[in-house]
This record gives C-alpha cells, structure tokens and sequence, in this order.
C-alpha cells in the first residue's frame, strides 16, 4: 500500500480552521456554514464535493489525452445532496456531477471510447462512490448530453 498526500488542521476559533497541505501550498481557510460557523471559508461537504469534481475532471482530461482528443477547457459543477439518516443525523447520500466539454462531440473523433473509462481512473470518486452515490453526466459545448450515469433507471437527472 502507498502512502497518499496529507493535510494538517488546526483550529483558528470555534467552527473556524486552517487547512495545512504542506510547504508547497498556501494554507485555506474552512469553515462551517451558517448558522453553525461563520461561512468564512469552504465547508467539510464542499471540500468533499470539491475532491470529487477535480478528479472526475482530471481524469476526463486524463482520458482525452490517451486518445489525442481536446476538450478545449471544460466547466464542472457539482453539489451534494444531504438528508437526515434514522438516527437524524445529516448526511451526505448522493453527489451531482455535470461535467460540460468545451469542444462538440462530433469534433471528438474517438469520444465514445474516453467516456467509457474515464471515470474508473478517478481515484476519488471511485472511493467515495463505496459509501455515497456518484452520478455523473458530461454534455458538449452544445448542451448535448453524451454520458449520465448514476442518476435512476432513466438517465435523467
């Protein structure tokens, strides 16, 4: 087993902490939201959400690559979806990726093959998706939806 990257936290004031990935970053400021905290930075399910979006991302960008095929800059957005469990307790129990190519499919000679396999080089989300539900969909710079999955039966999401 490989030893992966590290954070270090410390507390600034009540619900307010530092987020230290080491010399070669700037540290980030994270808080809760509102009302709990003060929202004076990401919270804990945006920085989760956040891990799960770059990945997806990357690995798409990852995926063109092996097939010499461009993006030409892709947008992401992602949100999670929260409900209280028996106990009451809020959790995360699904994550919302749409990712959005800058580039029309058609413009993508092998796209079929990238969207096939992407996704199983994210290490993160391929993680998280042990515990929480990931759906993902990748639409063109036209709005054409070339991939969903994880959203129901139907593909929509």
């Amino acid at each position: 087993m490989e030893e992966g990257p590290g954070i270090t936290l410390r507390q600034i004031s009540a619900y307010r902490f530092e987020l230290d990935f080491g010399n070669a970053l700037p540290a980030l400021t994270v808080d809760e939201a509102e009302p709990v905290g003060r929202g004076a930075g990401p919270c804990p399910e945006q920085l989760l959400v956040a891990g799960v979006a770059n990945c997806l991302s990357a690995s798409l960008v990852f995926a063109l690559g092996k097939f010499r095929q461009e993006a030409n800059g892709l947008e992401t957005r992602a949100r999670c979806r929260i409900a209280r469990n028996a106990a009451g307790r809020l959790r995360i129990v699904g994550i919302d990726v749409a990712i959005t190519l800058g580039a029309e499919a058609r413009d993508l000679d092998r796209i079929d093959r990238v969207l096939a396999q992407f996704e199983n080089f994210c290490t993160v989300s391929e993680s998280v998706k042990a515990g929480i539900p990931v759906a993902v969909s990748v639409s063109d710079r036209g709005g054409t939806c070339l991939r969903a999955t994880g959203f129901g039966d139907d593909g929509a999401e």
